[in-house]
């Protein structure tokens, strides 16, 4: 299975804004549409934005207009640019597949939005 690696999380002030990093191994990266979750403390994990291999986007409700995912096949790596923080972003933050049980699930980054 791939893995990946997030990184870029940190603490941040409600308004403020992260660039999270997730790097793939292995060459499935880019024939696969990718996607970027999240898990808060007591919440099951959601789906928060999703890139196609064509580089159509999804988001979710909660970070439309806010978030904006990309991804460099060439580097293996997608990034998710984070504005306009909210409290409510925090959550530890995971890269993986779409088709999730085609990755591993790695250790994620921790974004806190606190003042």
């Amino acid at each position: 299975q791939v893995q990946f690696v997030e990184s870029g999380g940190g603490l941040v002030q409600p308004g403020g804004s992260l660039r999270l990093s997730c790097a793939a191994s292995g060459s499935l990266f880019r024939f696969y549409d990718m996607a970027w979750y999240r898990q808060a403390p007591g919440k099951q994990r959601e789906l928060v934005a999703s890139i196609a291999r064509s580089g159509s986007t999804n988001y979710a409700d909660s970070v439309k207009g806010r978030f904006t995912i990309s991804r460099d096949n060439a580097k293996n790596t997608v990034y998710l640019q984070m504005n306009s923080l909210k409290p409510e972003d925090t959550a530890v933050y995971y890269c993986n597949f779409v088709l999730a049980y085609l990755g591993s699930w790695g250790q994620g980054t921790q974004v806190t939005v606190s003042s």
